[in-house]
């Protein structure tokens, strides 16, 4: 767990392999101004990190940013049965088995938005995006529209190929799909 500033914290997770390649993992967390943790691009829930989070207070939101920050969802909505669940209409289409509680491509007045503004990033057929800036500490939270990746886990062959696909650090920047 890492501190960014008041009230938003990032947890590295366990890397994931996509495209012959393990991505790392991360998360978002937000304890919004009524208390409630609002929870970005949810990662592998061990015993240590719902620990951690149960610390900082009571989980009401689950975001799922894009069709790709899903995998962990289910843990997350067995371990906190009472919190809403949200994922862009990609997402939503792709997991079928989980029900989502709103769309973020619905303009809607979402209860985070005091503290929170969001904007759905289109117009690649490959990749819809809900970024997300927190409006206390001015950060903006990404997910897969600009990747950074240090490839300290990364065989040689697949820096090369991170390299050329435009996410590896210190050059990382949107991934050319």
């Amino acid at each position: 767990m890492e501190k960014l500033a008041t009230d938003i914290w990032i947890f590295d997770g366990e890397a994931v392999t996509f495209f012959f390649l393990p991505f790392t993992t991360r998360m978002t967390v937000i304890k919004l101004a009524n208390g409630d943790l609002w929870v970005h691009s949810p990662i592998h829930l061990s015993d240590a990190l719902k620990s951690q989070i149960d610390q900082l207070g009571p989980v009401k939101y689950l975001i799922a940013p894009n069709h790709l920050h899903h995998l962990f969802l289910p843990q997350w909505i067995a371990a906190y049965p009472d919190a809403k669940t949200y994922g862009t209409s990609e997402v939503i289409k792709k997991r079928n088995d989980i029900s989502f509680d709103a769309s973020l491509n619905d303009d809607l007045d979402w209860q985070w938005q005091a503290d929170i503004s969001q904007e759905l990033f289109t117009g690649s057929p490959f990749m819809e995006e809900c970024v997300f800036f927190h409006n206390n500490s001015k950060t903006l939270i990404v997910t897969d529209l600009i990747e950074n990746f240090s490839g300290d886990n990364f065989k040689a062959w697949q820096k090369w190929l991170a390299k050329g696909a435009g996410i590896l650090a210190p050059n990382g920047k949107t991934p050319i799909d």
